[in-house]
């Protein structure tokens, strides 16, 4: 059986088994659509929420992106793990203490505002899109590369599929699909990695292989792939051009942006107390570490092998349906020379790969310079291509193709949710039509939902001049950071935060980080105009210091919150002693109390 019947396989069943998931689990009431039930186990929300927090940004990119940058390419890693860690052990069971599931719900009633809770809203809609968009480009990546579809029609599949699940099921059906989709991907990043691990170095633990000698080489992995680099004119892999105050912006932009994704927060809702949620945080980071601790490893094999098998290989002329590759080949062999690898024609045909014979030689050079002929070269697809240019069995590479599809889509969903209830609950039942049912609440998140998915297919669709996958992630990370982490972390640690400092501080943040992404993306997009060298995906980072300043100085120059807002910031920070404060905490949805 060929690679092509076990890409179906894999591809056909996982969904198969995300709908049936969905429909099992159809969200009969806004309490299952939004959270589940408050009655997830904590261990299995951990899993959703490693698969929530493994996007394509992470599974995808993260990888080729560390592939191509090296040593610049940890910020990610750092970034992403250390923000897990400050909103799980930070934030997350203080939000968990107030009880209100979505961002803005909290913003709304902390800072006793109509106009802190829109504001909230646009900023959670900002982020949550941006986020979106790069999922959706991962969807139209593995569709492409393996189904043989154009990108944009993998797109509008990935879309359908999402459709189901997170309109039909809701957060309850979207965190039963992530628990199969984290086993799915898990397992679609681990053994590739094993393969070809054992293949290079002998040892068949990639955190190993990655530091182990080359096999029947005495060199390590690493120096073997320094030198291989460098004699390329490429930078070392294990330094980087970035300055070092860029690389702390975008770690602090990626750390501080997850202390603010809706997406992530709304997770710690969905089991049944304060205490379930800390045990769900902790599994949560031990399911996160196998992947980020492997990805390093997977990075450097693909970097090593791409250049093993590209760099001076013959190009074969044709589309690689309508050539017999194989016979062609063969024939190059027989001369003495190297092909170009059937993986490299097959990604052709995406477009997303490509060459330039610029010398005219038919031979493949790949440098740092302008002889270069690799003229399109996209870091998102390798974790897809890995596995071909490892030359693994076929079931390896349809699982790894499931494995993608599971962390797009399962970010996706919980983005969706953010956006969903965004809209239906945040605008139309607390702010615009409070005499909704609960009945017209979950139609109505139903209908924003499926407006979401049209959307946020349509800006995957667009995603090319924003950048890769794990790109436009961070921008979505650095608007986060400006504008919702300053307002959360002021609200539950400083009671005299008010609704004046709140307001503008979301507003400076929001404004100035979209802003400079913005015009240094699509205006001037020279580096050189980069103020203080902090690059679009770190400048958050920065502004966020200015958004928390903003909101501290407002808030002096204007009056203190209410006494009953006061009490109940001193309320949220001792486990247990939760009561109501005032007629805006009255309508907060019970929730279960803690065991005893």
């Amino acid at each position: 059986m060929d690679q092509t019947f076990w890409t179906y396989f894999f591809v056909v069943l996982t969904f198969g088994l995300y709908i049936g998931i969905a429909i099992w689990a159809k969200a009969g009431s806004t309490d299952d659509f939004y959270v589940a039930g408050h009655d997830v186990h904590p261990t299995l929300n951990g899993m959703a929420t490693a698969a929530d927090w493994m996007s394509a940004a992470s599974f995808l990119s993260m990888a080729g992106l560390i592939a191509f940058m090296g040593y610049g390419g940890s910020v990610y890693l750092m970034g992403w793990t250390g923000g897990y860690v400050l909103l799980a052990l930070l934030l997350a069971p203080f939000l968990r203490e107030f009880g209100k599931f979505t961002v803005p719900d909290f913003v709304g009633d902390r800072y006793y505002s109509t106009t802190a809770r829109l504001i909230a809203v646009v900023c959670a809609l900002f982020v949550s899109f941006t986020y979106i968009a790069g999922q959706m480009k991962g969807v139209g990546v593995a569709f492409s590369g393996f189904l043989g579809v154009e990108f944009n029609t993998g797109i509008l599949i990935g879309m359908g599929i999402v459709f189901v699940y997170a309109v039909w099921g809701g957060m309850k059906g979207v965190t039963y699909t992530q628990v199969a989709q984290y086993c799915v991907m898990i397992f679609a990043y681990a053994v590739p990695a094993i393969f070809i691990s054992l293949i290079i170095t002998g040892n068949p633990i990639p955190q190993l292989g990655f530091i182990s000698d080359v096999k029947g080489e005495d060199i390590s992995m690493l120096e073997k792939l320094n030198t291989v680099v460098t004699d390329l004119g490429f930078l070392e892999y294990t330094s980087t051009d970035k300055s070092m105050f860029d690389v702390f912006a975008i770690t602090g932009a990626l750390m501080f942006g997850t202390a603010g994704l809706p997406h992530v927060i709304i997770r710690f809702f969905t089991v049944s107390s304060a205490s379930a949620a800390r045990v769900s945080a902790g599994w949560a980071l031990v399911f996160i570490a196998i992947l980020y601790t492997t990805a390093p490893a997977v990075s450097a094999f693909a970097r090593l092998n791409f250049i093993d098998t590209v760099n001076d290989a013959t190009y074969i002329e044709g589309d690689i349906d309508e050539i017999d590759y194989d016979a062609q080949a063969a024939e190059i062999e027989a001369g003495g020379g190297k092909p170009i690898p059937r993986w490299f024609k097959e990604w052709e045909q995406t477009g997303l790969l490509g060459i330039t014979d610029k010398n005219g030689d038919g031979v493949v050079s790949y440098s740092a310079d302008e002889t270069n002929e690799v003229t399109k070269l996209d870091n998102d697809i390798f974790v897809m291509a890995n596995p071909s240019i490892a030359q693994l069995p076929g079931w390896v590479i349809g699982l790894v193709v499931a494995g993608g599809l599971a962390a797009a889509l399962s970010t996706a969903a919980g983005l969706l949710m953010v956006i969903s209830s965004a809209i239906s609950h945040d605008l139309c039942r607390r702010t615009f039509f409070k005499g909704m049912t609960d009945k017209q609440e979950l139609l109505t998140a139903r209908g924003a939902s499926a407006t979401a998915v049209v959307l946020a297919g349509w800006m995957g669709m667009n995603t090319a001049q924003l950048g890769f996958v794990a790109q436009v992630v961070a921008f979505a990370f650095g608007l986060a950071a400006a504008s919702l982490f300053p307002v959360i972390f002021l609200g539950i640690f400083w009671k005299r935060m008010n609704r004046e400092g709140a307001i503008a501080s979301m507003l400076t943040g929001l404004i100035a980080t979209f802003g400079y992404i913005y015009y240094f993306k699509f205006v001037d997009v020279d580096p050189a105009g980069w103020w203080f060298g902090v690059s679009p995906e770190g400048i958050g980072f920065v502004f966020m210091w200015l958004s928390l300043g903003v909101g501290i100085v407002v808030a002096l120059l204007t009056p203190d919150p209410p006494e009953d807002i006061q009490e109940l910031v001193e309320d949220i920070r001792m486990p247990g002693l939760r009561e109501v404060h005032g007629p805006g905490d009255e309508s907060m949805a019970p929730l279960p109390s803690e065991p005893s």
